[in-house]
C-alpha cells in the first residue's frame, strides 16, 4: 500500500469518532456516538467524553426530577443500585453526583482557537450551498485546491511554516507537517483534530460519502480539510503532540448507568405488560369483518396519536410502515431545482422519481400563480439580504408593511387561514401531475408491493386503502425538516406514498401479485395522502378515486376530522386544539410548532389488531407484523434489520441531544445563525451544531419535556425466530449485547409469555408484574412448533 493510501486510509478510520451530519435542509437523524456501537454503551460515552468533550448521561437534576414524579421505580432502582455494589438512599447517591458531574473541559488552546476561527471562515464559503450572493472563486479545484490557491491573499493566515508553500496534494502537507512526529501518534492526532470541530467533519464526512451535486461541483475529502488544518496549525505553532489519556474511571458515570437502567426498566415494564395483556386478550379472535378502510401511516411516534383516534372514529384498519413505504428513491418535484433523496440513509436510492403534468390546463394555471408567488419571494429576499433596499422599502410600503408584520406577530391564526385561502386557488402538484413510476420494471413495483404487504402481514383489503406520508408545517424554522418524516431523509412522506398507490392501482402489478398469492379485490382502490403533523389534518390525495367510491371517501373525511379533533386535543391544553394548531403552524415566532419525536421511548412490533387496543402515549414507533403470515422469519428480519435500526438511530439522537443540547445538540434557537443552507452556528460563527434544538427536547432550560431514555423494543413473536434472526446478523445483535437498545419478545406460542434479551442470545423470563428474574436461558425456551 502506498503511504498516500496509508494516510487516507488512517484518515478515514480517525473520522469514525465522528458521527454524520447531514445539510440542515433534508435532516437525517443519526447517532451521534455511531462511531462507538461497536463498543459498550458505558465505555463509548467515557470515550466520547474524552475525544468530543460531551456528558453521555442525564445530570443528577433531571434523575432527580423523574424520581419525584415516579418515572422510576424505587423498588427497581434499588435492586440496579445494589447491583452495582451502592446501598446508600438514591437521594443522597444523587448528592455525591452533584459534587462530582459537570467537570468543565480545560480552555482550548489559544492556537487552535485562532485556527478553528479562520478554518470555519473557509468551510461556510466553501461549502455553502446557494445562499451565498458572491461565491468563492474556483471551487470546482476542490477545498484543498482552492485552499491552496487563496490562503496567501488571506489576511489572518501568517506567511510561515508549511502552508507558506503548500504542496501539490493533501497527503504531502499532512506528511510535511507531521514529520518531526513519530508516526505511532499520526492516528491520535488525526482524531484529535477531526474531532475538534466536529460538526464540520461530520458534514464533510457524510458529503464525501454520499455524493451528491454539490460535491460533484465543488469536492471536499476529509483528507484535504485535515491537510489545510494541519498547516495552518503548523503555520500558528501549535504544538500537536497528543494529549494525555485521561483517567477513564468515573463514578458518576456507574451511578448515571444505574438510574437510567432502572428508568428504562420501569418504562419497559409497563409497555411490556400492556403488549402482553393485549397479546391475551386477542387469543382465539377471529378477525372482524372487512374494514371501511385500511390507512397505513408511518411509524412514526406522532401517527400513533392520530391512529388510536381514528379506530374510535369508525370501522378502520391502521397500520405502521417506515415512511418511504419501501421505495428507495430521489424524488423531484414538478417545479423543484434539485431532486431530493427519499429514503433512510441504511438504503440506498435506487430509482429517481419525477412528476410528469398529465393535465395542461392545471399546468398553466399553476405555473402563472406560483411565478407570482416566487417573484414576491424574490424580492423579500432581496430585502432581507439589502440593508439599503429594505430601508428603501418599508419607507415607500409603509403602513401596509407594517400592518403585515404584525399580523404575522399578533394574529397568526388568520394568516393561516389567509394562506390557506390562497393555497386553495392554486392547483396541487399531485392533481395534475403524476409519479413517473413507468421507469421501474414490472419485477420491482411488484416486488416493493409485495414486500409492504409481507412486512405488514396482510390477508385482507378494504374497498379504500390509504398510504399516508407524513410532514411538518412551520413558518420560520431552520430545523422544519427534523420535523417531517425521518425515513424519507428528512422530506415529506406524500410523495413516496403516492408512488407505492400509483403502482398498487395497476391492472399488471395486481395481476402478479394474485400469482404470487397477493389477493387484491377489484373494487379495491388505492390512494395517498399526507399528514400534517402539526396540526394533525390529513389531506387525501384522491384524483384516482372513482365515482363508486365518493361516499366511501366523503366518510373517511369526516372520520380523519373527528379523529383531528381528539388527536389535538390530546396534545394541546388550547380550548379549540385543532385552532391552537393552526396558530403555531403560521406563527413565525413560534420555537415549538410541534413537539416532533420527543419522547419517544419504544418500538412495538405486531400485528395491527395488537396495536389498535394499545394507548401508548405518542411515544412508541409501531410497525405491523404478523407472526402467523411469516413462517419463517424472512419479514421479521427485514424490520429487524431496518426500521429497528433506524429507530434506534433516532431514538439515540433524541437522547444525546438532550442529555448534552451544546455538545450532541444545538443549543438555544435564540442565538442560531444559519450558514450556508447547510446548518446553523451558535452565535456569529464556529462550528456546525449536529443535533436537535432546545426547545425541540426541554419544557424549560433545566427541565426536559422528552425523557433521555434508550430505546424499548417489543415483538409479538416466537422467541426462537427472533434468536435466530439475531444469530444470523452479528451487527443487530451487538447493538443489544452493547446496551444501545433492548429487546423484549411477548411470545403467542408460550402462552404470551415475556422474555427479555439478556445478551449474547440468552434469554430472560419476565415474570407476571413485569420484573425480570435472575435466571437466563442459553436457548429458546420453546419452538413455535411446540
Amino acid at each position: 500500500m502506498s503511504t498516500e493510501q496509508a494516510i487516507r486510509d488512517s484518515v478515514d478510520d480517525a473520522a469514525a469518532a465522528v458521527g454524520s451530519v447531514w445539510p440542515i435542509h433534508s435532516f437525517v437523524t443519526a447517532n451521534p456516538l455511531s462511531g462507538f456501537e461497536d463498543q459498550p454503551f458505558a465505555e463509548a460515552v467515557a470515550e466520547a467524553a474524552d475525544i468530543l468533550g460531551g456528558r453521555g448521561y442525564p445530570s443528577p437534576e433531571t434523575f432527580r426530577q423523574a424520581l419525584a414524579r415516579g418515572q422510576i421505580d424505587r423498588d427497581i432502582l434499588d435492586a440496579e443500585l445494589a447491583a452495582a455494589g451502592y446501598d446508600a438512599d438514591p437521594e443522597a447517591l444523587l448528592s455525591r453526583m452533584d459534587t462530582t458531574a459537570g467537570t468543565e473541559s480545560p480552555d482550548r488552546d489559544a492556537a487552535e482557537e485562532r485556527v478553528d476561527h479562520v478554518l470555519t471562515k473557509w468551510l461556510s464559503s466553501f461549502l455553502d450551498e446557494g445562499r451565498a450572493h458572491w461565491s468563492l472563486p474556483d471551487r470546482d479545484l476542490g477545498f484543498y485546491g482552492v485552499f491552496r490557491t487563496f490562503a496567501a491573499h488571506d489576511g489572518q493566515i501568517p506567511d510561515a511554516g508549511v502552508v507558506a508553500d503548500l504542496p501539490a496534494t493533501p497527503t504531502e502537507t499532512i506528511e510535511a507537517v507531521l514529520e518531526p512526529y513519530p508516526q505511532d501518534q499520526w492516528p491520535t492526532i488525526f482524531e484529535e483534530q477531526l474531532a475538534a470541530l466536529p460538526g464540520w467533519t461530520g458534514f464533510i464526512k457524510q458529503r464525501a460519502a454520499n455524493g451528491g451535486q454539490w460535491q460533484s461541483r465543488y469536492p471536499i475529502t476529509l483528507t484535504g480539510y485535515l491537510a489545510a488544518r494541519l498547516a495552518l496549525l503548523d503555520a500558528v505553532g501549535a504544538d500537536l503532540a497528543p494529549a494525555e489519556d485521561p483517567d477513564g474511571e468515573r463514578e458518576t458515570d456507574q451511578l448515571s448507568e444505574a438510574f437510567l437502567t432502572a428508568w428504562e426498566a420501569t418504562y419497559r415494564e409497563e409497555l411490556v405488560e400492556s403488549v402482553a395483556a393485549e397479546s391475551e386478550s386477542l387469543a382465539g379472535s377471529e378477525p372482524s369483518g372487512r374494514p371501511d378502510a385500511q390507512l397505513v401511516f408511518c411509524i412514526d411516534t406522532r401517527s400513533e396519536v392520530l391512529r388510536r383516534h381514528l379506530e374510535d372514529a369508525g370501522d378502520y384498519e391502521t397500520h405502521g410502515y417506515a415512511g418511504f413505504f419501501g421505495i428507495p428513491m430521489e424524488y423531484e418535484g414538478y417545479d423543484a431545482e434539485v431532486s431530493v433523496t427519499a429514503c433512510p440513509p441504511i438504503a440506498n436510492a435506487q430509482h429517481h422519481i419525477t412528476d410528469e403534468p398529465v393535465d395542461a390546463e392545471q399546468e398553466a394555471e399553476y405555473d402563472y400563480l406560483t411565478g407570482i408567488r416566487e417573484a414576491a419571494a424574490e424580492i423579500v429576499e432581496s430585502i432581507e439580504t439589502n440593508a439599503a433596499t429594505a430601508y428603501g422599502f418599508v419607507e415607500s410600503a409603509g403602513s401596509g408593511y407594517g400592518l403585515a408584520l404584525a399580523s404575522r406577530t399578533l394574529v397568526p391564526g388568520r394568516v393561516h387561514d389567509f394562506l390557506d385561502s390562497v393555497d386553495d386557488t392554486v392547483p396541487d402538484e399531485h392533481d395534475f401531475c403524476r409519479p413517473s413510476v413507468d421507469d421501474l420494471t414490472l419485477g420491482e413495483k411488484v416486488g416493493y408491493a409485495e414486500t409492504a404487504f409481507d412486512l405488514m402481514g396482510w390477508d385482507r383489503f378494504a374497498r379504500l386503502v390509504v398510504f399516508t406520508g407524513h410532514a411538518s408545517q412551520t413558518a420560520n424554522n431552520p430545523f422544519d425538516s427534523s420535523l417531517d418524516c425521518g425515513a424519507c431523509a428528512g422530506n415529506p412522506g406524500g410523495p413516496s406514498a403516492r408512488v407505492l398507490a400509483a403502482i398498487c392501482n395497476e391492472d399488471a402489478v395486481r395481476a402478479e401479485l394474485r400469482d404470487r398469492g397477493v389477493e387484491i379485490p377489484e373494487d379495491t382502490v388505492f390512494l395517498a395522502g399526507q399528514h400534517n403533523t402539526t396540526t394533525d389534518e390529513v389531506e387525501l390525495y384522491d384524483g384516482d378515486v372513482p365515482e363508486s367510491h365518493q361516499a366511501d371517501l366523503q366518510q373517511l373525511r369526516e372520520d380523519l376530522g373527528t379523529a383531528r379533533e381528539g388527536a389535538t386535543a390530546e396534545r394541546t391544553d388550547a380550548a379549540d386544539a385543532a385552532r391552537e394548531t393552526e396558530r403555531k403552524a403560521a406563527d413565525w415566532a413560534e420555537t415549538r410548532p410541534e413537539w416532533g419525536l420527543a419522547g419517544n421511548a419504544g418500538f412495538v412490533v405486531g400485528p395491527s389488531e395488537l396495536a389498535a387496543g394499545l394507548d401508548l402515549d405518542g411515544r412508541a414507533f409501531l410497525h405491523s407484523y404478523d407472526w402467523t403470515t411469516d413462517p419463517y422469519g424472512d419479514a421479521l428480519e427485514a424490520i429487524m434489520t431496518a426500521p429497528m435500526v433506524v429507530t434506534q438511530w433516532i431514538n439515540a439522537q433524541y437522547y444525546f441531544s438532550t442529555v448534552d443540547t451544546g455538545t450532541y445538540g444545538s443549543g438555544s434557537k435564540i442565538t442560531h445563525n444559519p450558514v450556508g443552507n447547510v446548518g446553523v452556528y451558535q452565535g456569529n460563527g464556529g462550528d456546525l451544531m449536529t443535533g436537535l434544538p432546545l426547545q425541540s427536547l426541554m419544557a424549560a432550560d433545566d427541565e426536559p419535556y422528552h425523557q433521555p431514555l434508550r430505546l424499548s423494543t417489543v415483538i409479538h413473536a416466537p422467541v426462537d425466530t427472533v434468536e435466530d434472526i439475531l444469530a444470523d446478523n452479528e451487527d443487530v445483535a451487538q447493538l443489544l449485547d452493547n446496551g444501545w437498545l433492548s429487546l423484549t419478545v411477548v411470545d403467542p406460542t408460550q402462552d404470551h409469555a415475556a422474555f427479555h434479551y439478556a445478551g449474547a442470545l440468552s434469554w430472560t423470563p419476565v415474570t407476571g408484574d413485569g420484573a425480570t428474574v435472575d435466571t437466563s436461558v442459553e436457548a429458546s425456551p420453546a419452538n413455535a412448533d411446540d
